[in-house]
């Protein structure tokens, strides 16, 4: 991959973070972000994040961002379509953040092949709780900002990770990756980032058994 243009798919959280830091270190050159939201461009598809605080994410990174547009039935024609922009601007290849899901990554590689690019994915078969600590150890930071009640306690809310963070989730029994949906994260800051995300926190949000605490630029 060295030298190779590459598309980062961007979730905002700890794990799409780590891959395109990967990425960086093997040589590849990012040229975007790619976020997906919903049909009216409100929050993220996949952590509910906020344009502009995935905008001042984008910022701090030095890349443009990319949003699709789509409900949950139009998500793969748009998903492809915005590749087949990417190609069209020089991309050989798109930046996964997936590890063990075999499901997920027969998607990406499909999607992928639809765009005539290739799906890659630094982070696969990696062990959960070490990806973690490396994204710890690498000088990044983040805080939770989804919970999903039915897996993990609502106190994790609003935490930001640390290796005694990661070290209580493993003996309560969880998996700090939260690869099954436990959590999900927001990446604010490090080796990547120019600088510190300014954040403020917002309200918090009950949807079913999810709850997500908003933050704000500020």
């Amino acid at each position: 991959m060295v030298g190779r243009r590459v598309l980062a798919s961007w979730s905002g959280g700890k794990d799409s973070c780590l891959a395109l830091w990967r990425a960086v270190r093997a040589g590849a050159h990012p040229q975007a972000l790619l976020t997906m939201a919903d049909e009216r461009g409100e929050r993220s598809r996949s952590h509910g994040l906020r344009p502009e605080v995935l905008e001042l994410q984008a910022a701090a990174l030095g890349l443009p961002l990319r949003v699709g547009r789509a409900s949950w039935d139009g998500y793969e024609a748009e998903f492809i379509a915005r590749l087949n922009e990417a190609r069209a601007d020089g991309c050989e290849a798109a930046v996964f953040g997936d590890i063990d899901l075999d499901a997920h990554r027969e998607w990406e590689e499909k999607v992928c092949a639809a765009a005539g690019l290739q799906a890659w994915l630094p982070l696969w078969q990696q062990a959960r709780a070490a990806l973690v600590r490396e994204f710890i150890d690498a000088g990044f930071r983040a805080r939770i900002v989804v919970v999903n009640t039915r897996l993990a306690g609502e106190e994790w809310l609003g935490r930001e990770l640390s290796h005694e963070w990661v070290d209580r989730m493993l003996a309560e029994g969880m998996d700090p990756c939260a690869e099954a949906g436990e959590f999900h994260t927001l990446a604010m800051d490090g080796p990547l980032f120019a600088q510190p995300l300014r954040l403020r926190d917002g309200d918090i949000h009950r949807h079913g058994d999810y709850v997500s605490l908003d933050l704000l630029p500020g």
